[in-house]
């Protein structure tokens, strides 16, 4: 595969299509998944173009990780998490579905299993609000 440009990711980095934004700077875009596994389910993405880890540029990690590390901390402190499960997929067969390198951050509580990554968006008004949650942690 090649790197389309005109992934939904890669039209959401342009402002093309809108996202509920929780931080961005220079090399990163985080915001909130439309179609959550949990209350508070956020991605991470590299500005960069790849479709993955496998063919993404090595200097891409370190700025990425960090802002993955520093929004996994208000994921957990904003939503009141007893965990994060932090996940990253790799082509079709492991589950990726945009072909644009991302990051999962979930939070997690004793007891409660994960949804399914159906194909049903979250009602707005309910990511507007954990975003406010998290975004108050940062």
């Amino acid at each position: 595969m090649s790197y389309d440009p005109n992934n939904i990711f890669a039209k959401i980095l342009r402002g093309e299509l809108p996202c509920v934004k929780l931080y961005e700077d220079d090399h990163t875009l985080a915001f909130m998944d439309i179609m959550p596994q949990a209350e508070g389910h956020v991605l991470v993405l590299p500005k960069a173009p790849s479709e993955s880890l496998l063919d993404a540029d090595p200097a891409v990690f370190g700025p990425l990780f960090a802002t993955v590390q520093r929004l996994a901390k208000a994921v957990k402190d904003g939503m009141g998490a007893d965990g994060i499960t932090v996940t990253q997929f790799n082509g079709p067969a492991a589950g990726q579905t945009v072909f644009h390198l991302h990051v999962h951050i979930i939070p997690r509580w004793e007891g409660v299993a994960l949804r399914r990554h159906s194909g049903t968006m979250e009602n707005a008004d309910v990511l507007k609000a954990n975003a406010a949650k998290i975004m108050a942690a940062l």
